[in-house]
């Protein structure tokens, strides 16, 4: 069971976490479970995050894959993210070398920030 709070997370549960750590989160995905050298997060662990499901191809382990680019179209086909309620997104591009974060993003808003964001680093 679950408290939810006044103005939690959806359904009462989740987490509540800063953009700056939302990034951290993006970084640590990003380099494979490394941080500082060290591993923290098991290599295998981050794979299975990024290998789509047997019953849908553009989710793997709690991540989302642009597979196809069916959910970005301007990001690589590679890149890969979290979803949070309120249009909360911790994007990874290694392709890039880039970790975007989205916080209360307008969905159909997304592909165009990132399409910039990507022009600009590219």
């Amino acid at each position: 069971q679950v408290q939810s709070v006044s103005g939690g997370a959806h359904w009462g549960g989740g987490m509540f976490i800063s953009a700056r750590d939302q990034a951290r989160v993006g970084l640590l995905l990003a380099n494979h479970g490394r941080w500082n050298g060290k591993q923290i997060l098991p290599a295998a662990w981050v794979e299975a995050m990024e290998t789509p499901s047997p019953m849908n191809p553009v989710y793997g382990l709690l991540f989302w894959l642009n597979r196809g680019r069916l959910s970005y179209p301007s990001a690589p086909e590679s890149s890969a993210f979290a979803l949070g309620a309120g249009g909360n997104v911790i994007f990874v591009d290694r392709s890039n070398d880039l970790v975007a974060v989205m916080r209360w993003m307008d969905s159909p808003a997304a592909d165009g920030f990132l399409s910039r964001v990507i022009k600009a680093v590219a």
